[in-house]
């Protein structure tokens, strides 16, 4: 099956908790947090206490996607905040296995990702380690960027890697992703879909979700 993680970076804030039963109430899986802030990523968004908030208006699966700098030093806030699981930036993690450690040790399930440019290797030897990988199909930092097709290649070498070495990750995969798109990734080896503008910038929220829900869905059937 294909999750769906709706990403709040495109929600309208003043109509969060509307916005996030919506998609809870179209069969949304995870709820996906992008944390950014003004360092590592141009752009800055929330921290610990939105997300607290959001804890208290959905029991979906929080999904923290860490686009920041020192990512150490803010995990244990992150779970005190309610998240279920942590990702992180292979370029921004100088000691990558020990983060991951910390992840765990703090009862998340832990995930990696990596920027358009970045090379999958760069990885594989933390790849035994994370329930996650996270592709990212934008440069990150900003919602509504074009999807980077050139990515696929990185998708598909992440699925033959986990098939190779029987791994159980997640592909995840985040930027761009909309009803034209998801059919690609998915048939690339992406199983969980983050959607931000796509979802939360149309004026049907719930329309809009179906449709990417129901095109990945499709290319699903046909790999079958």
């Amino acid at each position: 099956m294909v999750k769906m993680a709706p990403s709040i970076l495109s929600a309208d804030f003043s109509k969060l908790k509307e916005q996030i039963e919506t998609v809870q109430a179209a069969g949304a899986d995870w709820i996906h947090l992008d944390i950014m802030d003004g360092h590592y990523v141009p752009n800055i968004t929330f921290g610990p206490l939105v997300v607290a908030g959001v804890r208290k208006i959905t029991d979906l699966t929080l999904d923290a996607h860490l686009m920041i700098e020192n990512a150490d030093d803010y995990l244990q806030a992150f779970q005190e905040a309610g998240v279920d699981q942590i990702t992180v930036h292979v370029e921004a993690c100088p000691h990558l296995w020990a983060t991951i450690d910390k992840i765990h040790q703090l009862g998340l399930k832990a995930g990696v990702t990596l920027n358009p440019a970045t090379p999958v290797t760069l990885l594989e030897p933390v790849l035994h380690k994370v329930e996650l990988v996270l592709v990212m199909t934008v440069e990150p930092g900003f919602g509504g960027q074009k999807f980077i097709p050139e990515t696929l290649v990185k998708i598909k070498a992440l699925r033959e890697f986990k098939r190779r070495h029987d791994l159980a990750f997640h592909i995840q995969v985040d930027g761009g992703i909309d009803e034209t798109t998801a059919p690609l990734v998915v048939k690339a080896g992406a199983d969980v879909l983050v959607s931000g503008s796509s979802i939360f910038g149309q004026p049907d929220i719930k329309q809009a979700f179906a449709k990417i829900k129901k095109s990945a869905d499709a290319a699903l059937a046909q790999m079958a």
